[in-house]
C-alpha cells in the first residue's frame, strides 16, 4: 500500500479524495447535498496526503488561517507540517479578545467572520485553508480580514471546490487552488 508521502507525490491523490467524501442527500435542509469528508479523515493514508498537499501548495508561510469549522480540520496540521501560526477564522461571536469582523452575504441573508486583531502581523504571508469552496462567501470574508490586518494571501488552498456555485468568481485576483473540483 502506497504511504502518505507516495501519494502526495501525485498518485491518484484526486480519485482517494473523491473516493472518500460521500454525499448526503438533504442535509442539513432539503435539496442540499452535503460533502461528508470524514471518511477521508478516517483514513490515515488519504488524510496525511491530503495535508501534505495543502500544505505544499503555497509555502513557505507564517500562518495558516483555518475557517470554522472544518477548515479547522485540515488547516491546523497544514500549519504543523509548514512550521507556521494557526490562526482560527470563526463565526461571529465566538473569539474572547478584540476582533476584526468581515460581514459577507449568503444566498438569503448574510453572516460574519471574525480573526483576532493581533492575529498576524503587517509583513506576514498567510495561507487560508478551508474544506469546501462553494459560494465563494466566507473565503472572500476571510482574505479582506487578512488584508484589514496588514497581512498578505499567500494563497486559499480548499478540499473541495463546487464549481456549479461559481464562488472562485468571488476570489478574483487571489491565488486560489481546489485539490477536487466537481
Amino acid at each position: 500500500m502506497a504511504g502518505p508521502q507516495d501519494v502526495a507525490a501525485g498518485d491518484g491523490l484526486t480519485e482517494l479524495i473523491q473516493a472518500r467524501i460521500r454525499d448526503i442527500p438533504d442535509y442539513p435542509q432539503p435539496g442540499v447535498v452535503f460533502k461528508d469528508i470524514t471518511p477521508l479523515l478516517a483514513d490515515s493514508t488519504v488524510f496525511n496526503a491530503v495535508v501534505a498537499r495543502l500544505a505544499g501548495t503555497y509555502g513557505p508561510v507564517d500562518k495558516v488561517a483555518g475557517i470554522e469549522a472544518r477548515g479547522f480540520i485540515l488547516a491546523a496540521p497544514a500549519a504543523c507540517c509548514l512550521g507556521a501560526g494557526f490562526v482560527p477564522i470563526r463565526k461571529k461571536g465566538k473569539l474572547p479578545g478584540a476582533t476584526f469582523a468581515q460581514e459577507y452575504q449568503l444566498e438569503y441573508g448574510t453572516a460574519t467572520v471574525e480573526v483576532h486583531a493581533d492575529a498576524f502581523a503587517p509583513a506576514d504571508r498567510v495561507l487560508i485553508i478551508d474544506d469546501v469552496l462553494a459560494t465563494g462567501g466566507t473565503a472572500r470574508a476571510s482574505a479582506d480580514l487578512v488584508h484589514r490586518a496588514g497581512a498578505q494571501v499567500a494563497g486559499i488552498v480548499l478540499l473541495l471546490e463546487l464549481s456549479f456555485l461559481h464562488g472562485r468568481a468571488r476570489l478574483a485576483g487571489l491565488p486560489v487552488t481546489a485539490l477536487v473540483t466537481v
